[in-house]
């Protein structure tokens, strides 16, 4: 380990916008952002050796979700382990999180999770019994998954639901928070020694009034870094960006902010990234690609000293399983270094994914996550 300090400090923020370059430090060394963290939910980046990440341009992933972990391997393998940076191989910068977005997606289902105001119950998905998540017990698990930043307990907010709901569903996890970082605090290193920065985060759904609320909430709660969650984060882009725009005064310039889920295109990370955010995760490049969607545009300036993702392209991405594409012995994105663009053509990943070929998912998903990279990497450019 490099150092034993977690701060992040602002190194420019752009003349015309709220995008910023800053540096943050871990453990496990520095971040400049803006950074796109791939997911690695069950201790994987789906098809992606740590080798592939790094050369990729990863800097930081999102290592091991906290619901799978305790599901499996468990935390006992993980701790024998020394830690995920072992376990996965990855020594670089790691976040996790705190399971909170599963328990929302499983609660869907009361035969699979029941939430309550003191946490969480769901059942193991082999086993079948019943496990308690809690503030408490997420927290300690973060502590057994090492990573250098850590995420409270939170609930995360459904898109759909009334305000008297969000309401209620922003208290709690204020009141999760508070536990969170009482227990953080009180045990503010990972098993293995090291500091960890936690993070809180944002909810209130799509009302103004909530939002602000819970900003001042979590800003008065003193924490390393600043997340802003709910569903509606990055699955509608529109309500997105106007929850930034709401959020972007109340914002701490000396935290970390993190927009949850954010990623299903490179230009959402640009549209972001204008608005003030620093980091953001989604599975949606490597699943993207597994299913044959690749990211394919340009990055080019715009008049207003920024920059956008340009693409003939459907949504910024070509379905490589058409036809068009069989004998088509262009690279997959013209200009594009990444490996899979520098060795193999267009016809040969066609040919792979229609014969189901393991080698196409790796190809594919090195070449998204790096697309993503690129235009953090030309985003940064642009703003110092």
């Amino acid at each position: 380990m490099t150092t034993h300090i977690f701060k992040t400090d602002v190194i420019k923020t752009h003349p015309q916008h709220p995008a910023r370059v800053t540096k943050i430090t871990t453990p496990h060394g520095e971040i400049t952002t803006p950074a796109f963290m791939p997911v690695g939910t069950r201790a994987v980046v789906n098809c992606m050796t740590p080798s592939d990440l790094s050369e990729s341009g990863s800097q930081i992933i999102l290592g091991g979700n906290t619901y799978h972990m305790l599901c499996t391997p468990g935390m006992e393998v993980i701790e024998r382990a020394g830690g995920m940076h072992p376990f996965m191989n990855w020594h670089g910068p790691m976040l996790t999180d705190s399971g909170g977005f599963q328990v929302f997606s499983l609660s869907k289902n009361k035969k699979l999770c029941k939430i309550t105001e003191d946490g969480a119950r769901f059942r193991h998905p082999h086993s079948g019994k019943w496990i308690e998540l809690t503030p408490q017990s997420s927290i300690e698990a973060q502590k057994i998954i090492g990573a250098d930043i850590i995420m409270a307990f939170d609930q995360c907010t459904p898109e759909d639901q009334d305000k008297d709901s969000v309401y209620k569903i922003m208290q709690r996890t204020h009141r999760w928070l508070d536990i969170s970082k009482a227990h953080h605090c009180r045990h503010p290193h990972s098993a293995y020694g090291a500091p960890q920065a936690l993070f809180g985060i944002i909810q209130g759904g799509f009302f103004r009034d909530l939002r602000e609320e819970s900003a001042h909430y979590i800003n008065s709660a003193e924490l390393d870094g600043i997340g802003i969650g709910g569903e509606s984060i990055g699955f509608d882009m529109e309500k997105t960006l106007t929850i930034l725009e709401w959020l972007r005064p109340l914002l701490p310039d000396n935290k970390a902010r993190y927009t949850m889920g954010v990623g299903l295109s490179p230009q959402n990370l640009i549209d972001v990234v204008k608005a003030g955010v620093d980091m953001f995760d989604c599975v949606a490049p490597t699943r993207n690609a597994r299913h044959g969607a690749l990211y394919c545009g340009k990055i080019t300036p715009t008049d207003d000293n920024w920059i956008n993702f340009e693409s003939d392209e459907d949504r910024g991405r070509i379905l490589i399983k058409k036809s068009i594409y069989a004998n088509d012995h262009q690279p997959i994105m013209e200009d594009c270094d990444c490996s899979t663009c520098n060795h193999y053509t267009r016809a040969y990943l066609h040919h792979l994914f229609k014969e189901n070929s393991a080698a196409y998912s790796r190809l594919a998903c090195i070449h998204n996550i790096h697309v993503m990279h690129s235009v953090c990497t030309a985003m940064r450019t642009c703003i110092l």
